[in-house]
């Protein structure tokens, strides 16, 4: 009896966080002093859309949703010290995948965007280019293709 009661306990167990981990959703968060401007690009440049925001704390999405990533006011009283020093400006970037980078790239030129680097097709098979943020991130914004042989 003891080691059936053991077995469904480890068969619940393991049930149990496989719900949990199967459930975890990302959302990388960035500290800075640039709170606004980085709502005002996000927005207006990627089309980012505004999940909830306070005085302190701004979450965005991708414009389908499927995305978030979150931004926080540096030094705010209401954080622990963890959360309080802004991001430095190096050392991370992010990818943003999208069907048509000719379209988006054109999109941001006309705009009037500074690219990081042009256009291009990789032999590993990305069709990219980058731009950088107002906190000095670098954004990647990639189609994936076949690799060339």
């Amino acid at each position: 009896m003891k080691a059936l009661l053991l077995t469904a306990f480890v068969l619940f167990f393991e049930m149990s966080n496989a719900q949990t981990t199967s459930n975890m959703k990302l959302n990388a968060g960035i500290i800075t002093e640039k709170l606004q401007e980085t709502k005002k690009f996000y927005t207006e440049v990627l089309n980012f859309g505004v999940s909830f925001e306070n005085e302190f704390y701004l979450l965005l999405h991708t414009p389908n949703k499927s995305s978030e990533i979150s931004f926080l006011q540096s030094n705010h009283p209401s954080q622990k010290p963890i959360f309080q020093p802004a991001y430095n400006g190096k050392g991370a970037y992010l990818t943003i995948e999208v069907e048509d980078v000719d379209e988006v790239y054109k999109r941001l030129k006309d705009k009037g965007i500074q690219m990081e680097i042009e256009i291009r097709d990789e032999p590993w098979g990305d069709r990219h280019f980058a731009i950088i943020d107002p906190n000095g991130i670098g954004i990647d914004i990639v189609a994936y293709t076949k690799p060339k042989e």
